[in-house]
């Protein structure tokens, strides 16, 4: 991908951020062709295109499909990218947890914010517009060296995408690391209940010191292929009457997706009760889950349409990318959809809204979209229609956050001469 960049420190760029007025001639969704109007970062109208000429600071959309631009509910910046270095043996969740705690000693805030800041623009070029990231506090005397880093990045790119941050609490690490990480600009309270010796005594620790402080929560839950560990079901009925200031996310949700169809039932509708979002994570939990299950390998994936048929906010994320985690990823989140149709069997409607709409609503974001009065994140890519994007995930795109061009990237395509795809 190719971007419109000014300098940035550190040898990274960031887009200049120019204000495009007005969009001509994009299909949308349902195939018409449209003139998107946009100020202030909104869009104020949408109306036929009349097929006038391209202004000076318009841009002519001609061939794109215009769609809301990507969100990330689920990502960890302090881990991307690091495969290469680490080198890690292929294997399940325990291998890559150990992989990924062996490594840590060496980690500094410049090689964290380093790899951090290419794995953001990497999903910014590709069209999405918002993150968030959980962030590890580390074992040891200093355990904010990726929170220190990834609020680093975040303020660096803050003219061009949103990032949120979430305190990812490992068993083991003091209240006061908790506390300080806050005190650092961290947005929400996270950890992992189920990896550690006692989850009902660690879910509620993790949600009271979310309490004392007045922010949400977005917790790994359940990431096992174990019908018995619900934590999911403990956490609904734990935030039942938390306030909306204080949003809960719970991210993989793995053991729902094998549990018998009544206690799904059950839990779901907890799970929508308490208002609780929900992050599958595709392209992660299919590496990680299931190594175990030579015959008939479950898919890994929590159970999504029990979960949208009881009316929870479903969202789709990318998780890991390039790490001891996951040896594989785009930051794309075009990816990620795909694997939404392939996997979860989701329509691709239902996959891209996931990665999109969804993905906001769990991130607590703004509606966006080419729709009057929505935001102006918006992605333009060339495709004929969504099923098309979503499958060959073309490269020519344009990325607008807030009415702002601040990406674009195009292919060059050749073959012998004569031959025509």
């Amino acid at each position: 991908m190719h971007d419109h960049h000014t300098q940035l420190t550190g040898g990274y760029r960031r887009a200049d951020g120019l204000p495009v007025p007005t969009l001509r001639n994009a299909r949308t969704v349902e195939g018409h062709l449209v003139d998107v109007h946009i100020a202030d970062g909104r869009v104020t109208d949408v109306v036929a295109a009349r097929g006038a000429p391209v202004s000076a600071g318009d841009l002519d959309l001609t061939g794109y499909l215009l769609l809301t631009a990507p969100a990330e509910p689920h990502a960890h910046l302090d881990k991307a990218l690091s495969f290469d270095e680490i080198r890690p043996p292929m294997g399940d969740l325990g291998a890559a947890i150990a992989a990924w705690e062996a490594h840590t000693p060496q980690l500094t805030v410049d090689d964290i914010a380093r790899r951090a800041r290419r794995a953001a623009l990497r999903a910014l070029s590709n069209g999405t517009t918002a993150l968030r990231s959980h962030v590890n506090l580390l074992r040891g005397d200093d355990p904010l060296r990726g929170v220190r880093a990834l609020v680093r990045v975040r303020a660096e790119l803050a003219d061009v995408m949103d990032i949120q941050l979430v305190a990812l609490v490992p068993h083991g690490v003091g209240d006061d690391a908790v506390h300080a990480a806050l005190d650092l600009g961290v947005d929400l309270v996270g950890g992992h209940p189920h990896q550690t010796p006692d989850p009902a005594g660690n879910l509620r620790r993790l949600l009271g010191l979310a309490e004392e402080r007045g922010v949400g929560v977005d917790m790994h839950t359940d990431e096992r292929l174990d019908p018995t560990m619900l934590t999911l079901e403990q956490l609904a009925h734990a935030v039942r009457d938390w306030p909306a200031s204080m949003p809960v996310t719970a991210g993989h949700c793995v053991s729902l997706g094998t549990a018998a169809p009544d206690v799904v039932a059950r839990v779901t509708a907890a799970v929508a009760a308490a208002g609780i979002g929900v992050v599958t994570l595709p392209i992660t939990n299919l590496y990680l889950q299931g190594r175990d299950h030579p015959a008939a390998t479950p898919r890994g994936l929590t159970a999504v349409r029990a979960l949208l048929d009881a009316g929870v906010t479903l969202a789709g994320g990318a998780d890991n990318v390039r790490d001891p985690y996951n040896p594989m990823g785009r930051s794309d989140a075009l990816e990620t959809a795909m694997l939404l149709v392939t996997a979860a069997h989701m329509t691709p409607v239902e996959a891209y809204r996931a990665v999109t709409g969804s993905a906001r609503e769990v991130m607590s974001l703004p509606p966006a979209g080419p729709e009057a009065g929505a935001q102006a994140d918006l992605l333009a890519i060339r495709a004929t229609g969504l099923e098309d994007a979503i499958a060959a995930a073309p490269p020519d795109r344009f990325v607008l956050h807030r009415g702002r061009l601040v990406a674009s990237g195009r292919s060059e395509r050749s073959t012998i001469a004569g031959l025509v795809e």
